[in-house]
């Protein structure tokens, strides 16, 4: 039987030195008994899949709204294909996967509804309490908001995950977790899923895009990565035309990019073997990262899709409308807080009233806000 010690002990010796490894976790805020067969890593992966925070992904924007159509990726479809990229670069690199795909599905837990047009709301509506900021409200989310346990609120994750769900650590000094350490660089897991997002969210809005015809073949032409991309694709796939045709070229920027990541993020590690990763955290830059003319080719990717894609009309209407939802109900729910449920009412004594409407609206999904919205009009 795979025990859970033997699992930490083969970790040691199969990752890279510098990689996270389960048995050197700082653990967790309330001690509980370890698991008898998983590591700390991935128990947090199996809370975080079983959470509501989780469940609702699937009715959360990523750039389109979800009754828009099905074909579109949601919160969680993206989520999934982060997990998927950032495990295969663990694998290849020999980080810890565990790690890094429960932090991949934690990533996006404190995403409101509507997007990042959401996000832009309710920090307007909550810059005299700090503003709103989705990976601070993700740690909040598995700190405190998912309620699954008797003897402590929230998920009660390992230490090294919930400082790196924070990622970036904008407006940490609202947070009162002073044991974190953002002096220091991200652990080189986290780094993986990072970039792991920008691919993820790059690729799919490509390919959503140009489902929804918003984004034209035209439009791409002159961008590097589609050109080497659909040489590729030719030299393949000489007679594919039509909509098959452009989705083999994005799979194959996708696989461009994940290329250009290991192979760049391998040669940047090899001076830093036989160091372990505390060290890591001390050095002045990222290490895992894509090489220089690969950071210029995402650039003008992202570049158009600024242009084209988030610019265009279509998404235009969809965030004013998705604007005027929010700040009418976050005024509806501040004027009558009755409205909001027990669970919720109970936290206005210590975060105060603004916080827990903010912290109930994050929580909602596309679907429920709308139907909110529609209730209050009749």
């Amino acid at each position: 039987m795979l025990l859970r010690e033997f699992n930490e002990e083969r970790e040691h010796g199969d990752l890279n030195s510098c990689a996270l490894t389960s048995s050197q976790s700082r653990g967790r805020v309330h001690p509980e008994e370890p698991d008898r067969f998983r590591t700390i890593y991935l128990r947090d992966r199996d809370r975080i899949i079983h959470s509501s925070a989780f469940r609702r992904l699937e009715y959360k924007t990523q750039v389109f709204i979800n009754n828009e159509g099905d074909y579109y990726r949601t919160r969680l479809t993206h989520t999934l294909e982060v997990s998927q990229i950032a495990r295969s670069v663990a694998y290849t690199l020999r980080f810890n996967e565990g790690f890094v795909e429960a932090l991949s599905l934690a990533h996006d837990l404190g995403h409101p509804p509507f997007g990042h047009t959401g996000e832009a709301v309710l920090d307007s509506l909550m810059l005299p309490q700090g503003g709103f900021e989705h990976n601070r409200q993700a740690l909040r989310v598995v700190d405190t908001l998912e309620i699954k346990y008797p003897i402590f609120k929230g998920l009660n994750l390992s230490h090294e995950l919930r400082e790196a769900i924070l990622k970036h650590g904008h407006g940490l000094e609202n947070i009162h977790c002073q044991d974190f350490r953002f002096d220091l660089k991200p652990y080189l897991e986290a780094q993986i899923v990072n970039i792991a997002d920008q691919i993820a969210y790059q690729h799919h809005d490509l390919d959503d895009g140009l489902e929804a015809n918003i984004l034209l073949e035209e439009d791409l032409l002159e961008m590097e990565l589609w050109k080497r991309a659909a040489e590729k694709v030719k030299a393949r796939y000489p007679r594919l035309h039509g909509r098959i045709r452009q989705m083999q070229i994005v799979n194959t920027i996708v696989k461009l990019l994940i290329g250009d990541l290991i192979s760049r993020s391998h040669k940047r590690l090899a001076p830093f073997d036989g160091r372990d990763a505390a060290s890591m955290r001390q050095l002045d830059e990222n290490v895992i990262d894509f090489s220089p003319s690969m950071v210029n080719q995402m650039k003008e990717l992202q570049n158009l899709l600024n242009e084209k894609f988030y610019g265009h009309h279509r998404l235009a209407r969809v965030r004013v409308r998705s604007e005027l939802i929010l700040r009418k109900l976050f005024t509806l729910y501040l004027e009558n807080p009755k409205m909001l449920p027990p669970d919720f009412r109970d936290l206005v004594s210590q975060v105060g009233q603004e916080r827990v409407v903010c912290d109930y609206i994050a929580c909602m999904t596309d679907r429920f806000a709308l139907e909110e919205w529609n209730r209050f009009q009749r």
